[in-house]
């Protein structure tokens, strides 16, 4: 089988940032930009746990599900694979500094939260598995050092 586009990125390269992971262009013409979110860098910072995952997703979601500006346009958030990040799914054709102001207010939501939508057995299949402090540390950090920040370094994949 053809190797999928996102295994060709060099990941021993790869930063924290808020990369184009893809764009698929729609018969339509309709686009999908998708994001790539790194929060922690592959292979060289600890992974985040499944809690903290766990309640970046539902606080995020959330955020994003509601927001007046974008709220039709997402299609998806969720966590990737291997814990380093999360990817975000969102119609138009875009780049990371049109949604640098989505992202400070969504990591902000996150920060000021005193509790986790949907944290309930009734709501979700695994609530118990959160950790809404520990997210909030990683967060914080991603807000502070990337997202703050956004570069061509921290924006465009190294080849």
């Amino acid at each position: 089988m053809k190797k999928i586009d996102s295994f060709k990125i060099d990941h021993n390269l790869l930063e924290r940032g808020v990369y184009i992971s893809r764009k698929d262009y729609l018969k339509e013409g309709d686009v999908i930009t998708t994001f790539d979110l790194r929060m922690t860098k592959p292979n060289k910072e600890e992974v985040m746990s499944t809690g903290v995952i766990h309640a970046i997703e539902h606080l995020g979601a959330t955020f994003l599900r509601n927001d007046r500006s974008f709220k039709d346009r997402i299609i998806y958030f969720g966590p990737m694979g291997c814990r380093t990040g999360f990817y975000l799914l969102i119609e138009g054709n875009l780049n990371p500094f049109n949604i640098q102001d989505l992202l400070k207010e969504m990591l902000k939501y996150i920060l000021e939260a005193k509790e986790i939508p949907g944290a309930t057995q009734k709501d979700c299949g695994n609530y118990s598995d959160m950790d809404l402090e520990t997210a909030k540390l990683y967060v914080k950090s991603y807000l502070d050092e990337v997202v703050n920040k956004l570069n061509e370094e921290n924006t465009v994949y190294k080849k």
